[in-house]
């Protein structure tokens, strides 16, 4: 193969982690998005070392897990934000399992099994956040809000529609694209829209001044809540009509749905072990803490962001608490326990937390949900002494190539915990 690219046939064999199709030309792995197992196609190849990237020209045979996309947007302007409609849902589970799988035998170093997965309720309208690039181009283009081209990075264009997000959501979001010319007169902002619960709140992203924040407030009238982030300075509160005072900036899953099975298979797991104390790690505005805790566990939740914490603080009952903070930093301050519940985000736990829980006394119970198979299957290779006991997918992302996967893991010396 040339530097260049040339036109190769490949046949697909798997999806891999990021959902592009994997085939071999010449023994070596070809990297090719918007294919699916089973496709036979023709690619420009170019090769990268011990791999290569290709670019789907045709489908020459297509796999049985092939289908339609439903979003003109993932067909017209390559867009970025999902990667496998073109796989029928069946395929699309299959595929995740594979991945979890995968990444725990390959950066784990651990023989496990293909891991059961839960559907979503629904694989279309789940989303309750949606996250946009707002680009201002002088002149008659003026502001285009959407996503990112996936092969070409630099490129967003205007979204019109969302079939993966709640309408309500999309609906919210046209609002604000009607009101953008109050927006701070930036090359670029950034901008989400999400469901808190029945309100709607809108978050902004960069600007050093925005002197018509309350007027565009006024022109989205589905917004409950709108908030700005400067650049250099702290948030600001432009409007929250909410009757609820739940923090509306803190973490929360995009599919409520799905994260409500996850948190009662989590709730099962680890109530199993009849925990006296357990840490919440990554806590959020402490809803698994309560949880746990109206099983009269006593639980200490950590979590770094401030408003989360103090939600948190005021709504567990007397006998748990909340240490605000760094997992890595007051981590030690809230071991031994029977059970930990880490919920990192995508970049996973810092090593100092594996180390943490590397030592005796060791938890009798750590449960670990994971948005990323890779930085998951790289903590598990660091929390040494344990075993993977359970691991389950879930799939909170349909239409993308991400999973959210819950791993069980137990002492190896079950003496020891």
């Amino acid at each position: 193969m040339e530097a260049a690219g040339n036109t190769s046939r490949v046949t697909i064999a798997s999806i891999a982690a990021g959902g592009d199709g994997v085939g071999r030309v010449d023994g070596l792995a070809v990297f090719v998005p918007r294919t699916a197992p089973g496709d036979v196609v023709e690619a420009r190849v170019v090769a990268r070392g011990r791999f290569a990237r290709g670019r789907l020209v045709r489908v020459l045979e297509a796999g049985t897990g092939r289908t339609a996309p439903r979003c003109p947007h993932y067909v017209h302007d390559h867009c970025g934000g999902c990667q496998l409609q073109h796989l029928d849902y069946a395929a699309q589970l299959d595929a995740k399992r594979g991945i979890v799988r995968d990444a725990m035998q390959r950066i784990a170093r651990r023989d496990t099994p293909l891991p059961e997965i839960t559907p979503s309720p629904s694989p279309w309208a789940y989303r309750a956040k949606l996250t946009l690039t707002m680009r201002w181009t002088p002149g008659e283009a003026g502001w285009t809000l959407g996503l990112h081209a996936h092969d070409d990075p630099a490129r967003i264009f205007q979204l019109r529609e969302c079939p993966i997000t709640d309408p309500a959501v999309v609906a919210a979001w046209q609002e604000v694209q009607a009101a953008a010319d109050l927006l701070p007169r930036e090359r670029e902002l950034r901008g989400a829209v999400r469901r808190v619960g029945p309100a709607m709140a809108f978050v902004l992203e960069g600007g050093t001044r925005w002197d018509r924040a309350r007027e565009f407030a006024r022109r989205c009238p589905s917004l409950h809540v709108v908030r700005w982030h400067p650049v250099h300075d702290p948030p600001v509160v432009i409007q929250d009509h909410r009757a609820s005072a739940a923090p509306a900036a803190a973490f929360e899953q995009v599919n409520p749905a799905v994260a409500a099975l996850l948190r009662d298979t989590l709730l099962q797991r680890a109530l199993a072990v009849a925990p006296r104390h357990a840490v919440d790690a990554y806590a959020g505005h402490g809803e698994t803490a309560r949880m746990l805790a109206r099983h009269a566990v006593a639980v200490t939740a950590i979590e770094v962001d401030r408003e989360a914490a103090r939600h948190a603080a005021v709504t567990l009952p007397e006998g748990s608490r909340v240490l605000q903070g760094r997992v890595e930093d007051v981590i030690d301050s809230a071991l031994p326990a029977d059970v930990v519940i880490l919920n990192p985000p995508r970049a996973g736990v810092d090593a100092r937390v594996a180390a943490a829980l590397s030592r005796p006394p060791w938890p009798r119970l750590v449960l670990y949900v994971s948005c990323d198979p890779a930085t998951l299957a790289r903590d598990v290779g660091r929390l040494t002494g344990y075993q993977i006991t359970h691991l389950h997918a879930f799939d909170m992302f349909p239409q993308t190539a991400h999973v959210e996967t819950l791993c069980e893991l137990t002492p190896v010396n079950s003496e020891a915990a």
